[in-house]
């Protein structure tokens, strides 16, 4: 390898911005762009005329990993062409691959690994790679919100100790690692501060929170404080393990007005041979047991799940089963993917379908939940519910706004299309210390289009 060119620091070298993979990637970018920032650069989520173009990859399975290496490939054409600069590349992907990235992929100038985002500035200002210890405590540096002014995420743990066969997150992100309480409830009250009013809690398994800290199970003791935060409205939890789900936080959840009715608990099968094979916790009828106790506990919970066909050891018999389930059960949001074998670890050793097989099970599966989907949208005509309304107009659907009530997480369930709004007197409360306060209102679902949801401004909403 030649030698680097080292960036000259100076206030006018423009970053653009490229962040790929899941939400908790995200806050890591948002971390980034702070850091940058404050270090004098100029940051974009433009790329081109980039002096530097930072991509934070996701290297999950093997489709995130293809997403990223293209999205490298295009970056280095528009650096043949004159177009972009410098490259970095952050994450997951030069993580999992350090030790040949390089190599395989020279328009790459630097790299940083999983451990090394507040290492950042380093990596720009000298295009040295940099990888640190994947295991060191959760990162606390401030971040440039990069969602919306009404939501964010929040991130409150990192790693995982599951150790799921088919799963190489603990080899990318850690063992488990919970964030102070404390530190948690000061992030959420600055995003509130600054106008955030649904704050979407994430980590790999939330309902392990605190067990490293505090000795036992603390996501209840951390809802009940962010419960306590006066302006917070929602607050939604994505991947809460199965397994770990007791009463008492189902009840506190039932109860809560700021916890959300949506739960997204990963099951990924359901079958009892399949998931002893992937080192899954629990039984069909654990899973089967908790939700009849989700639904009977917290009337009008909307369920989200992810399910996989082609895992080691389904055959036949066994996809029946998740068809069957499925089709009984019927969750209200799944996502469905097909098995990835992932280098190093143990189900990428065992024997599986075909990978056409398995694509036309989750084919098959997405048919199903189709119609369960179109059922319970069509359930929900004539409903009243509350929204929080964006603060865009739906370019698809002209004179209608985006909302999303307790049942649509931003990024991935899409929208219900409100019609006939004023955007200053519906959308936005003035107040002298906030002029553009989101604002909560109850629209009535008047009906379905193209399969979309929409609705208009229920007469009695405020």
């Amino acid at each position: 390898m030649g030698r680097k060119q080292i960036l000259p620091k100076a206030l006018n070298i423009n970053i653009g911005i490229i962040s790929l993979g899941c939400s908790k990637n995200r806050i890591n970018t948002e971390q980034m762009m702070f850091l940058l920032s404050r270090a004098g650069y100029s940051i974009s989520g433009e790329t081109d005329g980039a002096d530097v173009v930072l991509l934070n990859t996701c290297g999950f399975i093997e489709s995130a990993k293809a997403e990223a290496v293209e999205s490298i490939l295009e970056l280095a054409a528009a650096k043949e062409e004159g177009r972009i600069g410098k490259i970095v590349v952050a994450g997951c992907l030069p993580q999992r691959h350090k030790e040949d990235i390089l190599n395989e992929l020279p328009e790459i100038d630097a790299v940083a690994g999983t451990g090394s985002f507040d290492d950042i500035v380093s990596v720009v200002d000298s295009l040295k790679s940099i990888f640190n210890d994947i295991n060191a405590p959760v990162s606390e540096t401030p971040r440039i919100i990069s969602t919306s002014p009404l939501w964010a995420y929040l991130k409150i743990a990192e790693g995982c100790d599951n150790r799921c066969a088919y799963c190489c997150i603990p080899d990318i992100r850690g063992r488990f690692r919970s964030r102070p309480m404390e530190n948690i409830v000061k992030e959420a009250k600055k995003l509130v501060d600054m106008g955030v009013r649904e704050l979407i809690l994430v980590a790999q398994d939330l309902t392990r929170y605190g067990f490293d800290l505090y000795g036992k199970r603390s996501l209840l003791d951390l809802l009940v404080e962010l419960s306590e935060i006066e302006d917070i409205k929602w607050i939604r939890l994505h991947y809460i393990y199965p397994d770990e789900i007791d009463d008492e936080l189902i009840d506190f959840i039932g109860k809560s007005g700021k916890i959300l009715k949506y739960l997204d608990i990963p099951l990924q099968h359901i079958n009892d041979s399949v998931l002893e094979r992937m080192n899954r916790r629990g039984t069909r009828n654990d899973i089967e047991g908790l939700i009849t106790r989700l639904r009977e506990r917290i009337p009008g919970v909307v369920l989200r799940t992810s399910l996989i066909t082609g895992l080691p050891g389904e055959g036949e018999e066994e996809f029946e089963e998740l068809c069957e389930f499925l089709s009984d059960i019927k969750i209200e949001r799944v996502g469905v993917f097909t098995y990835s074998p992932e280098e190093g670890t143990p189900a990428a050793l065992m024997e599986r379908p075909s990978k056409a097989v398995a694509e036309q099970r989750a084919e098959r599966l997405l048919n199903i939940q189709s119609e369960i989907m179109q059922k319970w949208n069509e359930s929900r005509v004539g409903s009243v519910v509350t929204v929080l309304v964006e603060d865009l107009e739906a370019i698809e659907k002209p004179g209608y706004y985006l909302a999303r009530s307790y049942a649509e997480s931003p990024e991935i369930d899409g929208y219900i299309y409100i019609k006939g709004l004023n955007m200053k007197t519906d959308v936005f409360a003035t107040l002298e210390s906030s002029p553009c306060l989101p604002k909560f209102m109850e629209v009535r679902i008047t009906g379905l289009e193209n399969g979309e949801l929409v609705g208009e401004k229920h007469q009695h909403s405020k």
